[in-house]
């Protein structure tokens, strides 16, 4: 994994601003990753405790500089939300590079796949305890959500059913709700309805494939109960290509949504 401490404190949110934890070890996969939290322009301003936001793939998501494939500019992201009334914490946790997909998923696929719970017992009871720790937060599930996309997108969503005591909310852009044959399909409709928000959003200059299993989601999902405009969002971006371009576009529209006051 690049190093991220070398290329971050460039970067500048116009009135936000990105910590860096580095080298947090991780019990639960024996790996060490750098924590970075992006905390609103309020922060500093007062003692008032923020929502937050787990993302994935942390590397692509404030500096093209750290990133693979392009950033999603989640920092200008916030900002845009903020002067709409709506704060969070966001905290990205990078991805190791050859286990990308190994963490990403519960499930086995051809590609790979098999860590996704010891991954998310990484992010919930290593990670979010320290960021707990560290910041003012709102620890409780309605203020704590989680979101990626393609295969970050997957592991948000099963983190929103697997761990209904943590996350009251979910963002899944793109995901890769067909990998190992579409076994999240079968997860959701086993589970119980929660309560919570769920945004769910796809590009239809995507592959078929993909359009094909995240439309099917949608319907699992509201066969579930979920009622779009209510506890689910759903979008077709008849633009949309797989790319972080995309996914920070749509992701600053869904802050509103995703970051509402808790009922």
């Amino acid at each position: 994994m690049r190093p991220l401490l070398r290329f971050l404190p460039r970067w500048r949110a116009r009135r936000g601003q990105l910590h860096v934890l580095p080298a947090v070890y991780s019990p639960e996969l024996d790996n060490r990753r750098d924590l970075l939290v992006f905390v609103p322009p309020s922060y500093a301003r007062g003692n008032t405790c923020y929502q937050v936001i787990y993302m994935h793939d942390g590397q692509n998501l404030f500096d093209a500089a750290t990133s693979f494939a392009g950033a999603w500019g989640v920092g200008e992201g916030i900002e845009w939300a903020s002067r709409r009334g709506v704060e969070a914490i966001v905290v990205g946790i990078p991805n190791i590079g050859a286990t990308r997909i190994d963490e990403y998923s519960p499930f086995v696929g051809a590609e790979g796949g098999g860590k996704g719970d010891r991954y998310l017992e990484f992010v919930t009871r290593t990670a979010k305890p320290l960021l707990d720790e560290r910041f003012r937060t709102l620890p409780d599930r309605e203020h704590t959500g989680i979101a990626g996309s393609s295969m970050g997108g997957l592991i948000s969503l099963y983190a929103f059913f697997r761990y209904p005591e943590v996350f009251g909310f979910a963002a899944a852009l793109s995901p890769s709700v067909w990998f190992a044959d579409g076994a999240m399909l079968d997860v959701i409709a086993r589970a119980p309805r929660l309560p919570g928000r769920l945004y769910v959003d796809i590009g239809r200059r995507e592959d078929a494939r993909s359009v094909e299993f995240a439309r099917r989601l949608r319907d699992v999902l509201l066969e579930k109960g979920y009622v779009a405009g209510r506890d689910l969002q759903w979008l077709e971006d008849p633009d949309g290509v797989h790319h972080e371009s995309a996914w920070g576009r749509r992701f600053r529209k869904a802050l509103p949504f995703l970051l509402q006051a808790a009922p």
